[in-house]
């Protein structure tokens, strides 16, 4: 692609120090999958054992990797795994060629690693319908592998990024039985994200003691009200995919009623989130809609997409307008149940609208001198039930426009 562009204005300012999880090991390389001169592969080793749950797009024309994943991720083995990820070339829309890809990678790695090849994952993300050039992955791999340390992690989260313009990780540590247990996250993601769950890829890993079921329902529980509330174009990709590892390293046992532990994993997952959004490309502000008040909570995250997904919101947050017919608008367009007389609105904590019409108290100046902050919150109250939501997103500025002008160039 073209230029790099600029480091986001929501970027943190620097990576996080993330925990080394035992039982995990890293390793990068550079294999010129598309891009020249900077690490594209990123292999991740997982202690036998270890226990895999993962979450994945929902698009009907998902990639070969998210079709082998999803394939293998009920089952469970007492041997090790492996996850392997390369950036720039997405290995979708590909056919019989992109299957193939898959299974003489996920083979190479196992030979590689001495793994079952059913604990071998791989992810791909980058430009779609171009045929993945396997050959210079697998003829990484010894050095791959050879490079693997459990330190690299940051390394790891650089490695799958694509138009992304910083690395994203997350940790919590949390106290279970006087024994400590660590979570550290990494993500990539900028663009093509709604996530039906964007491109979007996430990986989690955790020295607790988890069984595969029990991963398994933590992770979608949790995934709905993170990944899946967060949108920066309203597009889904073919690639999404979200895993979860825990390996058992710590010895400390989680259940389905250790509610600390989902709570650190929440966080983590969360914050992953909306780094997702702040990274999104061209974002100048980060959004945050919340609907109460609607019949239920499935019709007030329809109003809340509705908002966080419509052209006219995402540039007048850009533009700093605080033009709040149009949210007006993306309400009465949603499809869910609302009433224009019980509706009230607020941006931030300044009232705009009040049960159908214009606060007598509200201030354009006000508002507008609130649209030029960063961080913007835009809060709707339906007047109907207690159904609630609440959704991230950005604005929507030229940056999204040059950026995805010039993808594959």
């Amino acid at each position: 692609m073209g230029g790099t562009p600029p480091l986001s204005p929501l970027a943190p300012k620097t990576f996080p120090d993330l925990p080394v999880i035992k039982g995990v090991r890293f390793a990068t390389i550079e294999a010129g999958v598309r891009y020249q001169g900077r690490q594209d592969v990123m292999l991740a080793e997982l202690a036998p054992g270890s226990a895999i749950a993962g979450v994945f797009t929902q698009s009907a024309t998902r990639s070969a990797a998210v079709l082998d994943c999803q394939s293998k991720i009920s089952g469970y083995s007492d041997q090790g795994a492996a996850i392997l990820v390369n950036s720039g070339n997405a290995n979708a829309f590909t056919g019989r060629n992109g299957t193939e890809a898959v299974q003489a990678i996920t083979n190479a790695v196992a030979d590689t690693l001495n793994l079952p090849e059913a604990r071998v994952f791989t992810s791909s993300t980058g430009v779609i319908g171009e045929a993945l050039p396997h050959d210079r992955i697998r003829t990484k791999l010894t050095e791959l592998s050879g490079a693997l340390s459990e330190n690299l992690i940051e390394s790891a989260a650089q490695a799958i990024m694509t138009t992304d313009t910083f690395p994203k990780g997350s940790s919590a540590t949390i106290e279970i039985d006087g024994q400590a247990v660590q979570i550290a996250g990494i993500a990539k993601g900028s663009g093509m994200i709604a996530p039906d769950m964007a491109t979007m890829l996430v990986y989690i890993f955790t020295d607790a003691k988890v069984e595969t079921s029990v991963l398994q329902s933590m992770v979608s529980a949790l995934n709905d009200t993170t990944f899946n509330c967060i949108t920066v174009d309203s597009d889904t990709s073919t690639s999404d995919t979200l895993l979860a590892a825990a390996t058992g390293a710590s010895g400390v046992e989680i259940t389905e009623n250790s509610v600390g532990f989902m709570e650190a994993l929440r966080k983590v997952m969360l914050d992953l989130a909306h780094q997702v959004v702040r990274d999104g490309e061209g974002a100048t502000k980060f959004v945050e809609i919340s609907v109460t008040g609607a019949t239920s909570d499935t019709d007030a995250r329809t109003h809340a997409k509705a908002i966080a997904n419509s052209p006219l919101i995402k540039t007048a947050v850009a533009g700093e307008d605080p033009n709040w017919g149009r949210v007006v608008m993306a309400i009465g367009k949603s499809g869910a149940p609302a009433d224009r007389d019980s509706l009230s609105i607020s941006f931030g904590n300044i009232s705009v609208a009040r049960n159908g019409w214009v606060d007598p108290g509200y201030s354009e100046d006000d508002a507008a001198a609130y649209m030029k902050r960063e961080e913007i919150q835009i809060r709707v109250d339906l007047g109907l039930g207690g159904g609630t939501a609440t959704v991230w997103t950005c604005d929507l500025t030229h940056g999204y426009i040059a950026i995805n002008a010039d993808y594959r160039s």
